[in-house]
């Protein structure tokens, strides 16, 4: 495993989730956590997720609502796709599968959130780093 601080985004649907204790335990723990609130993770867009590589991160973690609990009906639903999208991408290009995931916000509320990243930056961890200033080209549609 790697002892070096792990870069991870946290993109989080700021309506329905408060994520102050989160960047508190992240402090705590020495690890980077950038949290990028959204109005709904349904806007989350796969340039947004891209750039997050390109800028250095060595995972990406996109926390919704319940599925059928969205605010704006499909926000969950369209967040999933594109970050499925976007760890695809990552595997075509070589960086590797498995540095994406969705977080379902449900009963467990915060300390279930900071379980499953804590999991997720265990896992990334493992992977081999990537190379620093990478550039993805995703096409615009």
């Amino acid at each position: 495993m790697n002892n070096q601080s792990l870069k991870v985004y946290l993109f989080y649907c700021a309506t329905s989730i408060d994520l102050m204790e989160m960047g508190r335990f992240y402090g705590e723990h020495g690890n980077e956590l950038r949290l990028v609130p959204l109005p709904c993770s349904g806007k989350i867009d796969i340039l947004y997720l891209t750039k997050a590589f390109e800028t250095g991160a060595d995972g990406v973690a996109v926390i919704t609502c319940q599925q059928g609990e969205c605010r704006y009906l499909e926000g969950n639903l369209r967040a999933r796709k594109r970050a499925e999208a976007v760890d695809t991408l990552l595997e075509e290009i070589g960086i590797g599968k498995g540095r994406v995931i969705i977080i379902q916000k449900d009963e467990g509320g915060i300390p279930q959130i900071i379980r499953k990243v804590e999991d997720f930056r265990v896992r990334i961890n493992a992977l081999p780093r990537q190379v620093s200033n990478v550039s993805i080209n995703t096409p615009v549609s």
